[in-house]
């Protein structure tokens, strides 16, 4: 693996298992979906922003009707309901389950397409699955009594899991004409659409304190997560889909850690054997498909 592969694999593990920890931070300055969709709207902004005025590639063009019905549909289950209901969890969640929570996506994503493509999933997938729910549930436990996680933080958190792998199974079966930003810009902008009624009905606007905290989370969310480690998961996934999953296995340990370091969160040797359990369920769900890689 070349040094840039190399970097631009770690810096999508270090901002996607920053995105707990950032959105624990915002939630103490605003309600769970004011600060999503503030987020949703900054980032769809700006990146379609972009892809319109710099981007001389005549594929930076206007969706088609069957590409906006496609944007809309990804759009709701990838930012309104997946982001929506994880910011919402994040609330009543610590921020390392958080991001331990989401190293689970491609265990779910193997049940969903299996389901979809009508394939039984194979022994390994099954204890991966397992494992995977296992090691949440172990790192859970104890953040349970001190007050740090609560039962429906949890499963707010586990519902968003299953929607974002949706999402996933969804987008993988679209025969997609837009080039990725105008792909990944359009469905963050439909998604805050779809959730501003949900985020009116149920927010308290007067309680948004518009503070430093607030900004710099919202910020870090939309250029750092939404728009960066999204472009260097794209990457990613040009070069080697099955090697870009693997920088999951990554996303835990540095989610505890800047739990840990930023907000004080306590690493048990239930955290630690939590993670190892998730690391080994991703590694046997995996484990086929990184066997058929080639070695480079």
């Amino acid at each position: 693996m070349c040094v840039k592969n190399l970097g631009i694999g770690l810096l999508f593990s270090i901002l996607w298992s920053s995105a707990s920890v950032a959105t624990k931070f915002g939630v103490q300055s605003a309600p769970p979906l004011i600060l999503a969709n503030v987020r949703f709207f900054i980032a769809g902004i700006l990146l379609l922003c972009f892809s319109y005025i710099f981007a001389k590639d005549k594929s930076y063009r206007l969706p088609r009707k069957n590409e906006w019905q496609q944007l809309a549909l990804f759009g709701f289950l990838n930012t309104t309901l997946y982001l929506g209901l994880y910011v919402c969890a994040m609330k009543y969640t610590a921020a390392g389950i958080g991001s331990l929570a989401v190293s689970t996506n491609p265990l779910i994503i193997v049940l969903l397409s299996s389901w979809w493509l009508s394939r039984k999933p194979k022994a390994e997938e099954w204890v991966g699955i397992t494992l995977g729910m296992a090691g949440v549930a172990l790192a859970t436990y104890p953040l349970l009594a001190d007050s740090y996680t609560t039962v429906g933080g949890v499963t707010l958190l586990l519902i968003s899991m299953v929607a974002v792998s949706a999402a996933s199974v969804y987008y993988a079966t679209v025969k997609w004409e837009l080039p990725n930003l105008l792909i990944n810009g359009w469905q963050v902008f439909l998604g805050g659409i779809f959730l501003l009624p949900a985020t009116f009905i149920l927010s308290d606007f007067k309680a948004t304190v518009w503070d430093d905290t607030f900004w710099f989370s919202v910020l870090w969310l939309s250029l750092a997560v939404s728009i960066l480690g999204l472009i260097c998961w794209f990457y990613l996934l040009r070069i080697d889909t099955v090697k870009a999953s693997l920088w999951l296995f990554l996303c835990p340990l540095f989610g505890f850690f800047f739990a840990w370091w930023l907000m004080d969160e306590p690493v048990t040797g239930y955290t630690i054997a939590g993670t190892v359990l998730v690391i080994g369920g991703l590694y046997a769900g995996q484990r086929t498909k990184l066997a058929k890689t080639p070695k480079v």
